[in-house]
């Protein structure tokens, strides 16, 4: 626990030193896509003063280099051939670098994938004199009891999500206010320690500084989602190539993350078997074809295929595109009712707010609002990323929600429990105690 406590907190130092210098890169490793945006910082970052927790704002800073490519050893959101990944990333790099005219050293990696699993712990404290001071708030932090996580996990985002001082809860920031007892409840995400070693190992590979690591669904879900939304409780469902991660916000703050190990991927590799094509035309046909509502014309359109195996019968065929639409629906429905599943698991049926905002790329078939508002129970809308200074029109879809997060997050980090000097004496022991119940108790 102190080992990654440290290698945190070296990740935040190195974050301070690319804020010195201007400049740092934001890596979004996809399944199907790695894109790399290079952010110019003007030096007006706020002091520490501005909250624990305090919400990114859009402000400091600037796009001035952006890129993508096509992802390749990358499966279900992991690095799955190290060579082809490293390639991939330095691909990105090189081409936003280009456009930026300028050498970056450090970079920001968002990732999804990696089995993240969500735990909500509570602690209480004594308030030492009669005002909470920053040493209070570490040992509040400090006294949370960790379940035990199981070996091969590490902690990916421990933060704050609310305080309580005697009896007033909802603070945001405890510092400075006057009282005896201070409690608070925090979020812990922990993930495959061998997934993110396998990506921290990359980026080094590429001669490149980790300047911090953060969840796709974390990142997509502050991006996607409005203000309102993560004041009063919305979830976000980021669906991708081969993931969809979902994340639950509340009070500003994310109480749940998640991922469903499927994606756009999956849909296209059933309309490549179905329809006995390769995968680069069945991609094509969906993107320019493809839906979840068929209607008594899909039965007169027809979509031409054609294929390279040299048979004329085969290699001009018609297919309809209900045939189409009745080979997409079926898995669709099938990322929907896992990702419910991962919604009644964090007890969002029991939240003030039923916000539901779908994002990424894989969340432009049309209909999938409606199909997914009719399995989810709940109002959804389709969500693109907030705009920020710079930010090429190119990237300004649903498919870069995470990207655009992850600028978000290296601007302005939200508080995590390694940006507190904790005692050492006083780290979080791991307790097997019990996992903690669910947040809703708490609200």
């Amino acid at each position: 626990m102190i080992e990654l406590y440290e290698s945190q907190r070296a990740m935040r130092n190195m974050r301070k030193a690319a804020m010195q210098r201007g400049v740092v890169a934001i890596l979004d490793v996809g399944s199907s896509k790695i894109a790399c945006l290079v952010l110019r910082f003007d030096g007006n970052e706020p002091t520490r003063d501005d909250g624990v927790g305090s919400l990114a704002g859009q402000s400091g800073f600037r796009v001035i280099g952006a890129a993508t490519t096509r992802s390749r050893g990358v499966s279900f959101g992991e690095i799955a051939a190290m060579g082809e990944t490293e390639r991939a990333i330095r691909t990105a790099i090189q081409a936003a670098q280009k456009m930026a005219a300028i050498r970056v050293d450090h970079v920001i990696v968002g990732f999804s994938g990696a089995e993240p699993r969500s735990y909500g712990l509570t602690g209480k404290v004594d308030v030492n004199s009669s005002t909470v001071t920053e040493q209070d708030v570490a040992r509040v932090l400090s006294s949370c009891e960790v379940p035990d996580f199981g070996t091969g996990r590490e902690v990916l985002h421990a933060q704050p999500v609310n305080f309580a001082l005697d009896h007033r809860s909802g603070l945001s920031d405890p510092r400075g206010q006057i009282g005896q007892t201070l409690s608070t409840d925090m979020h812990m995400l922990t993930v495959n320690a061998q997934a993110v070693q396998n990506i921290v190992h990359c980026v080094k590979r590429c001669d490149l500084e980790l300047a911090g690591l953060a969840s796709s669904a974390y990142a997509a879900g502050i991006s996607a989602l409005v203000e309102d939304e993560q004041e009063l409780g919305g979830a976000c469902i980021d669906m991708g190539g081969g993931t969809t991660g979902v994340s639950i916000f509340m009070k500003k703050h994310m109480i749940y993350a998640d991922t469903v190990p499927m994606g756009g991927n999956h849909v296209t590799g059933d309309i490549s078997m179905g329809l006995s094509i390769p995968m680069a035309m069945a991609e094509r046909i969906k993107t320019f074809y493809g839906g979840l509502f068929a209607t008594g014309m899909d039965d007169r359109e027809m979509i031409e295929i054609s294929g390279d195996t040299g048979d004329w019968h085969h290699d001009r065929r018609q297919v309809s595109r209900a045939e189409l639409i009745g080979i997409m629906k079926p898995r669709v429905e099938e990322i929907l009712e896992e990702v419910r599943a991962c919604l009644d698991a964090a007890g969002f049926d029991h939240m003030p707010s039923h916000q539901i905002v779908l994002t990424g790329a894989a969340s432009q078939v049309p209909g999938l609002d409606g199909l997914a508002s009719r399995i989810l129970g709940h109002q959804v809308r389709l969500g693109r990323p907030m705009r920020v200074h710079g930010l090429p029109q190119a990237a300004t879809g649903p498919g870069f929600a995470s990207a655009v997060g992850m600028c978000l997050f290296a601007a302005h980090p939200q508080d995590e429990w390694w940006d507190f000097e904790i005692p050492v004496d006083r780290y979080p022991a791991r307790s097997i105690a019990r996992a903690v119940k669910w947040f809703r108790d708490n609200w």
